[in-house]
């Protein structure tokens, strides 16, 4: 259980129930769980934060999905967030990353095989999680796999995507109990 309920028309601050209106409309209700759930108790937030994820998870980006899915899964494994694992996961081998590269990745095992795209995408997210900066030469491979404005958006993905999991872990939300996925070993 979620440490605070989801919230109602009545909980949200009054001067942003246009915006509360317009996402459960637009949804078609009101999310009991996940990161919109918490990010609902503030309608503006959620709302500048669902622009920005359209675009970087959309057609605006200029990334392949494949490379989002895995900038995803990087962020929430690094942040040992199992609701956005829970949710990407089967994504990112939808969109054909492979099963040995999610699954290692998921259990923190040397990760083989991968292409230059995707070695990229582990070492950048990797190395800011841990380190909360990027040196010279794993930017510099970034930069030569993405382009200026490729890696600029999966900067942002994964910076949007630790805000998610930020909110999931520190309100105590929780993955669903049906799930095909394994959870991340925490």
């Amino acid at each position: 259980m979620a440490r605070i309920p989801a919230p109602t028309r009545e909980s949200v601050p009054q001067d942003q129930l246009e915006a509360f209106d317009e996402y459960v409309e637009s949804r078609g209700s009101i999310p009991t769980t996940g990161p919109l759930s918490v990010m609902l108790n503030v309608p503006e937030v959620l709302k500048r934060g669902e622009d920005l994820r359209a675009y970087l998870r959309g057609d605006g980006s200029s990334l392949p999905r494949p490379i989002i899915e895995l900038a995803m899964l990087v962020t929430a494994r690094e942040n040992n967030c199992q609701f956005i694992w829970n949710a990407h996961a089967a994504a990112g081998r939808a969109a054909g990353l492979n099963d040995e590269l999610i699954n290692n990745l998921r259990d923190k095992k040397d990760l083989p095989g991968m292409s230059h795209q995707e070695r990229a995408v582990v070492e950048y997210g990797r190395e800011f999680f841990r380190t909360r900066t990027v040196g010279q030469a794993t930017f510099d491979a970034a930069l030569g796999q993405f382009g200026t404005r490729g890696l600029a958006e999966l900067t942002s993905l994964m910076g949007y995507y630790a805000l998610l999991a930020f909110n999931i872990n520190a309100f105590g939300v929780e993955i669903p109990e049906e799930r095909d996925e394994e959870a991340l070993p925490i």
